[in-house]
């Protein structure tokens, strides 16, 4: 009789990133490179080893997750799963589950997001035609995704990634989406895309404010991002003083961006304060369809700085830091990278690129914050999802519903 073999050792360290690659997923995915980081998980390069066609695998650890991290997981492949049958948003084409890690297996964008391709690739700028396109595809998704109950509430250049040389964009990362057409999630998003009413923080236990004119107000600062490379403001609140001269004067941003007069009075319709009063997504797409110029021909029709008023204030750091640039040279190629100074509102510094968080305390420091919450008088540290932006306290009791017959597709190996 032969004796029972032993037990297997246990691991005594976790393994790096860098351990799993050239691992084959389910027979059929190798993972070859690591594309990025986040707060729980890894995004690896992988190739169908039988197609020889590239993917992005999502890692995402089962293991030192809590049931409430768990469940925001799961809610965030769900509603990626149910968006992504639109052409513009990255499309989710499997999932796999192995003891340690599901992995999601997602669309391979080579060429980055949005953001990159605007301040490295210097692409849309200077391109009415190319902005435009990028545009009405993204408003396509956004509407498509309201359409399926799905709020995305990240909306920011970092979470649309661009292929086919900037002809086609898609959008990504549904780590902070909903299906709560109403939402008490105060500072959910990324503080230079957030709504006025979003950045309010509650006064009463019952505040709420509605998630779809939120994603309207996204959109425009990702349109004023596409035209002119650069942020309209840091947050829309009257303590910003950008923000603040706008309220006082509808035509300011046409006085400090290269904008022409039509875009100008789609961005005041935007930009609406009174979320019931903001223009809607289809008015919005024929709006942009019958706009027949977004910016300027020439940087030399513009101002050297925002004009001064005695009827309000500007703080002088934040004109400094909205002001355009000098005009360009002239040059035979229109497609010249458009190099800004260095701001706070610009696109071009990397302080810009912002993560993402569901507090009104957020930091703005990257992927990481260190806001506290307070819940049932405890101090809590926060929670972040996979992309490293923080899980909303206030969805702890949430009871979250997908419709009767999906059922994504999950693979053992």
């Amino acid at each position: 009789m032969l004796l029972t073999p032993p037990s297997s050792p246990q691991l005594t360290t976790c393994l790096g990133p860098e351990d799993k690659l050239g691992c084959l997923l389910n027979d059929t995915y190798r993972l070859v490179s690591i594309l990025g980081c986040g707060a729980y998980g890894v995004v690896y390069q992988a190739i169908d080893i039988k197609t020889n066609i590239p993917y992005a695998v999502k890692a995402l650890p089962k293991t030192g997750l809590d049931a409430r991290q768990r469940r925001f997981q799961k809610r965030e492949i769900a509603l990626h799963h149910l968006a992504s049958g639109h052409p513009n948003v990255v499309k989710l084409e499997r999932i796999l589950d192995s003891p340690d890690c599901t992995y999601v297996v997602i669309e391979f964008c080579p060429e980055g997001d949005l953001f990159s391709n605007i301040t490295e690739q210097g692409r849309f700028m200077g391109d009415d035609l190319l902005a435009q396109h990028a545009f009405l595809q993204l408003l396509d998704a956004v509407q498509y995704c309201h359409s399926q109950g799905i709020y995305h509430r990240d909306l920011k250049p970092e979470n649309i990634l661009v292929t086919n040389h900037g002809s086609t964009v898609k959008l990504a990362d549904f780590g902070l989406a909903t299906m709560d057409c109403v939402t008490s999630d105060f500072g959910c998003g990324s503080t230079f895309y957030m709504s006025p009413e979003c950045q309010q923080p509650p006064t009463r236990s019952y505040a709420r404010y509605a998630s779809a004119p939120n994603d309207v107000w996204s959109l425009g600062v990702i349109l004023v991002n596409l035209t002119c490379g650069r942020n309209p403001w840091k947050k829309a609140s009257p303590e910003d003083s950008t923000f603040r001269a706008f309220l006082k004067d509808p035509m300011f941003l046409s006085s400090i961006l290269p904008i022409s007069p039509e875009l100008n009075m789609i961005l005041r319709r935007i930009f609406e304060c009174d979320p019931q009063k903001r223009i809607s997504l289809q008015e919005l797409r024929e709006a942009i369809i019958n706009c027949p110029r977004l910016t300027m021909p020439s940087y030399n029709t513009l101002p050297p700085s925002p004009p001064q008023s005695p009827t309000y204030y500007v703080d002088p750091m934040d004109c400094a830091n909205v002001v355009l640039p000098p005009s360009p040279p002239a040059s035979p190629c229109p497609r010249q990278p458009f190099h800004a100074q260095p701001s706070d509102y610009s696109l071009f510094e990397p302080a810009s690129k912002q993560g993402s968080s569901c507090s009104s305390l957020s930091t703005d420091s990257g992927y990481e914050s260190e806001a506290f919450y307070a819940d049932a008088g405890h101090r809590l540290q926060p929670i972040f999802n996979f992309y490293g932006n923080v899980i909303p306290l206030n969805d702890h009791e949430k009871q979250y519903y997908l419709p009767p017959n999906f059922v994504p597709t999950v693979t053992a190996y």
